[in-house]
């Protein structure tokens, strides 16, 4: 039986659940009679890079049981996106280590990563059995019905909409929340599985599969208020035009750009300030609040699907299963059945790798400022049991005396 060395890492942005497929590797590797050796990688494949590693296999079932149910990033992450001469400096690291087995838990561009690295193994002919491991709130990973790290970050949005409806309900106004998601609008429709009663915000839901138009997003305001005397809006940070500008650039006059040359969209509230100040502007309405999800959306504590743990532990257990029986690389995927239970298949890495999923029309309403309840039957099962309600007052009115009306 030849020895096993299995290295795992972690990248692009945390979420709530990234550290139960952490746990399901390692704890899967174990059970594994040939693994000798199970690295961690600090900081993604910049850890890689740097040999900045960590031994997993002297830490306690205990803590890495107490890990798993921790939200972030346990060993760290990175923002690079490696293009193949740094990948074949992370190829070189693994084959100085005599790496067998390498997982990566990440989004598209980790996956893009794996199958570059599987391919500099190939070409060397060096034994190398790459696995890349599904993770990212954008839920933008095609071919899989969802994404481990999603139906968390969904749980939240739908709550904080929630919330939010509730105080907008109380001291009506204009309630305008940006979400994340810059091409795929998962998240930001998240936030209507918070409605409860038919008058319930958000009112309009604003995604990046259609295009924005200003003049008539300041219509649907105009018409919402009319009509309900109050207004919420959920807006993902990647609304465009119909020349695909980000509407956050056109706006603005100055904004920052990732290392990656896009528009810094996260972690920034210029859009929700923007937005609100054309609606005070052009509508005339004094109360108007906006607010930036940002990266609460990602780790935020006490809010987590138990849907999304047990599923993340899982394609963390099978990635290890299909590297070690398998006998290919490639890509774990979530595949649903029934009206829910799920099963997981590996997918060849250039059939995920560098590719982006959105929302299918199906999810979307006519209007386009709504979902359908086909996205409500989708998404509801994956935020998992416990969530909070919601309730009313009944209006039971008291006659009254001095200001009753004259006849």
């Amino acid at each position: 039986m030849t020895p096993a060395k299995i290295l795992v890492a972690q990248g692009g942005g945390p979420t709530a659940v990234i550290n139960q497929s952490l746990v399901g590797v390692v704890l899967e590797a174990r059970r594994q009679l040939a693994v000798q050796a199970v690295y961690g990688a600090r900081h993604g494949v910049r850890g890689i890079v740097d040999e900045d590693f960590v031994d997993l296999a002297q830490e306690t079932s205990h803590n890495l049981e107490l890990v798993a149910s921790t939200p972030s990033s346990a060993l760290g992450s990175t923002r690079d996106k490696p293009d193949a001469a740094y990948c074949h400096r992370i190829f070189r690291v693994l084959q100085a280590h005599g790496i067998t087995h390498f997982f990566y838990i990440g989004g598209n561009d980790s996956s893009d990563t794996v199958r570059i690295v599987s391919e500099e193994a190939a070409a060397a002919h060096y034994p190398l059995r790459c696995i890349h491991i599904p993770k990212t709130i954008d839920n933008d990973l095609v071919l899989s019905d969802h994404t481990p790290g999603f139906p968390s970050a969904a749980r939240f949005v739908a709550q904080a909409f929630a919330g939010a409806n509730l105080d907008n309900a109380a001291l009506p106004g204009v309630y305008l929340g940006v979400v994340m998601g810059r091409h795929a609008g998962f998240l930001t429709a998240a936030s209507a599985l918070g409605k409860k009663f038919p008058d319930d915000g958000p009112h309009l839901i604003y995604l990046p599969e259609r295009v924005f138009d200003l003049q008539r997003f300041l219509d649907d305001v105009k018409a919402t208020m009319q009509n309900h005397g109050r207004c919420v809006i959920a807006v993902s940070e990647g609304i465009h035009d119909a020349s695909g500008q980000p509407i956050a650039a056109q706006l603005a006059k100055d904004l920052e750009h990732d290392a990656h040359g896009n528009v810094q969209l996260s972690g920034t509230g210029a859009l929700a300030d923007l937005l609100c100040e054309e609606i005070k502007a052009r509508l005339g309405i004094k109360r108007v609040r906006g607010d930036t999800l940002g990266y609460l959306q990602r780790s935020f504590i006490g809010c987590v699907s138990d849907v999304d743990q047990r599923e993340a532990r899982e394609v963390g257990e099978k990635a290890v299963q299909f590297a070690f029986h398998g006998g290919r690389d490639g890509s774990v995927a979530i595949k649903r059945s029934g009206y829910y239970s799920v099963d997981y298949v590996l997918l060849p890495l250039n059939a995920v790798a560098g590719k982006t999923r959105v929302m299918e029309d199906e999810f979307i309403s006519a209007s386009g400022t709504d979902v359908t309840d086909a996205f409500r039957l989708y998404l509801r099962p994956l935020l998992g049991s416990g969530l909070p309600d919601a309730f009313r007052l009944r209006p039971n009115p008291v006659a009254k005396i001095l200001n009753a009306e004259k006849p």
